[in-house]
């Protein structure tokens, strides 16, 4: 009963707003406002916020939140590590062989959901840009006007 006071006040505020806003000509600006000042009511109606509301309010539901942010995080960790020690287990163990001169299959051949961007062999090879034989341009005619203002 809580909550679907408080969405009602906050539409109601918001259209109060948005009647302020269109009231100093500015339309487009007050349909935005009117629209999002909607959404709290129209949650309301559809029965979204007695859903949510004995949810929102258990400690147990937040510190599953918590719980899965701290795995998220230690998701992002462990990623960010990876990333800078040069890829993954696998990919480290098929730089090891390569190195002891064992034949192996290189690693890129093999997807995996940490190996990132393709190597650079498999890209195409940009031409080199050519030097243009053109003389250098004359710019005595800026540093003239650059005296001119003082810089």
């Amino acid at each position: 009963m809580l909550a679907e006071t408080i969405c009602s006040a906050a539409s109601a505020a918001g259209l109060g707003i948005a009647a302020v806003t269109a009231w100093r000509r500015r339309f487009l600006t007050a349909t935005r406002i009117a629209a999002y000042s909607l959404v709290p009511i129209a949650l309301v109606l559809t029965g979204f916020v007695e859903w949510v509301a004995p949810i929102a309010f258990k400690p147990t539901v937040w510190l599953g939140f918590g719980l899965l942010a701290v795995a998220w995080l230690l998701f992002a960790i462990t990623r960010a590590i990876e990333r800078r020690s040069g890829g993954t287990r696998k990919e480290r163990r098929a730089a090891a062989r390569a190195a002891q001169g064992e034949a192996v299959a290189p690693a890129a051949s093999v997807p995996s959901l940490g190996s990132g961007l393709p190597d650079s062999s498999s890209r195409p090879q940009a031409k080199p840009r050519q030097q243009s034989a053109a003389p250098a341009e004359d710019f005595s005619d800026i540093e003239a006007i650059l005296k001119k203002h003082g810089i």
